[in-house]
């Protein structure tokens, strides 16, 4: 399906989403999270709660911002899962997916020139720059069958989220505030054990940044979050979406 806007103008939507997402989430866990910064940091800071909020936040805007403009992916798994369901032309899930990824760099680069003018500031930890991973780079120290099962499990249930909140027969004006708590919803769970992901732009923007260990896992934040959209677009479209007979009725009960 193609939304009436030239490709064009959804790409630099897609663009400004994904950076606006990666600066507000992965910048409220670097420059935020824990201020002030060194011992009893979270006194002042966002913390664990505060950064699940600002992850949430940022889809949440700019769905109602520029949903009716590209659809408000701002996520490869969100253009993959919506392909899956029907929802969206495979000729522009391409475009789309180079459009979020050099947003996510943008922004992780932003985000990196302001970290870096912090004195004591470093590229050491496990996350440096809010990256994404397992084993070393785990918050929580959770291993790689882990951190695989929950980047399916929650992007699955994320892209179901989106499908259904989105769906004609929803209720109108409400799928950006589901979605994004849906996102604020995914952190609270999963940050202990990868950080979060479910979007691979936004672990692709921080990583490429923080250094090789951190790039050398990347893979898996592409595929368990494509596989677990891809997985969720068909099971909507089979399951859920209603057969031209169901819909036919429905009107018949209307017309009645």
């Amino acid at each position: 399906m193609s939304l009436p806007v030239p490709l064009t103008k959804r790409l630099i939507a897609e663009f400004i989403g994904t950076f606006w997402l990666v600066l507000g989430g992965c910048g409220s866990a670097v420059l935020a999270a824990n201020f002030p910064y060194g011992d009893g940091g979270n006194a002042l800071g966002l913390g664990f709660l505060g950064v699940s909020l600002a992850f949430g936040l940022t889809v949440f805007t700019l769905a109602y911002g520029f949903g009716h403009i590209s659809g408000a992916h701002f996520n490869p798994a969100v253009s993959f899962g919506l392909w899956a369901g029907k929802r969206f032309s495979g000729a522009d899930l391409l475009p789309y997916i180079i459009s979020q990824v050099l947003g996510a760099i943008l922004a992780g680069g932003v985000i990196y020139l302001i970290a870096q003018d912090r004195p004591g500031f470093g590229l050491s930890g496990s996350n440096p720059l809010a990256t994404n991973g397992w084993g070393v780079h785990s918050p929580g120290g959770y291993g790689f069958w882990s951190a695989l099962l929950i980047e399916v499990v929650l992007t699955f249930v994320f892209l179901l989220v989106i499908l259904g909140s989105t769906d004609r027969r929803a209720p109108k004006g409400f799928a950006p505030a589901a979605i994004g708590l849906a996102l604020t919803l995914i952190h609270l769970i999963s940050i202990p054990v990868t950080n979060t992901s479910v979007n691979p732009a936004r672990s692709t923007g921080v990583a490429l940044f923080a250094g090789l260990s951190h790039v050398s896992q990347l893979w898996l934040f592409w595929l368990a979050p494509i596989g677990g959209a891809v997985l969720a677009g068909w099971l909507y479209y089979s399951v859920f979406e209603p057969s031209v007979t169901t819909e036919e009725y429905a009107r018949e009960r209307e017309v009645v």
